[in-house]
């Protein structure tokens, strides 16, 4: 499908939404990666516009609203199968009110005239996901009228549309809760790690110290981690041992109520 048929169809879904959209619904993604010791995440930034979004979008009438979470999800990172967790609805009847983003605006950028009460500009309920995902399988991916798309560092973002930045800063608390009652890290670090990567992952999450001797024996006893005959040559002296997650245990705490991994 080339850009003319794409602009066609995204003007004839902006024009007659409702018909294929749930009115006054959108989800909006949180997809975060961990590089360098940083927690890491996902934002775009349309043509023309100084602020940057989170990937979201509209619902469409023939998928849940799981359904569009992945979809935005996998568009985004060009990957399948993400981890995503929903993990509040923002409903503040002004949180889509942005002098940076109005249908005048919208008109201009993208050459779809559209009125003052267009759908689009109505009051939306989000339900907000946070998506995990190892920073390095990510390619980044905009569309006809993104400029950007890309990492930035959690602490350290630029200006956000609309409620973004509460967004985000909800989901980092939501994670915060997650990671005391499940296993976090298969989906962010890479296949094989040292047992010093995982404990910085999970510090970072955190943003405390945790003793290593007691977190690992921890996972160790929980049946959670393997080690494995490799070690990483990472300096003078410095050889560690690598680990794996075991990957069968790790789906089955994720999906057990009263865990608690740390």
């Amino acid at each position: 499908m080339d850009e003319l048929e794409l602009r066609k169809i995204m003007e004839d879904q902006v024009m007659d939404g409702l018909k294929y959209f749930y009115r006054n619904i959108s989800v909006d993604s949180v997809i975060i990666g961990y590089h360098e010791k940083e927690l890491k995440v996902l934002l775009q930034r349309p043509q023309n516009f100084q602020k940057w979004g989170l990937p979201g979008g509209y619902v469409f009438k023939t998928e849940t609203v799981d359904d569009a979470a992945f979809r935005i999800v996998q568009y985004r990172t060009q990957l399948d199968n993400l981890f995503l967790h929903q993990f509040k609805v923002f409903s503040n009847p002004d949180r889509v009110k942005d002098a940076g983003f109005t249908p005048e605006i919208y008109s201009k950028i993208t050459g779809i005239k559209i009125d003052d009460d267009h759908w689009m500009f109505d009051n939306f309920v989000s339900i907000a996901f946070f998506a995990l995902t190892e920073f390095s399988l990510v390619q980044p991916t905009g569309s006809a009228y993104l400029e950007e798309c890309c990492w930035w560092d959690i602490n350290n973002l630029p200006e956000l549309l609309f409620d973004h930045a509460d967004i985000i800063k909800e989901a980092l608390k939501a994670l915060k809760i997650f990671i005391h009652h499940h296993p976090i890290g298969y989906e962010l670090l890479p296949e094989k790690f040292t047992l010093p990567e995982l404990h910085s992952l999970y510090e970072t999450i955190l943003n405390k110290k945790l003793d290593i001797r007691n977190f690992t024996k921890k996972l160790v006893s929980m049946d959670l981690i393997t080690k494995l005959d490799e070690q990483r040559n990472i300096g003078a002296h410095r050889s560690p041992y690598l680990y794996m997650f075991n990957k069968e245990r790790y789906d089955q705490l994720i999906n057990e109520e009263e865990v608690i991994v740390i």
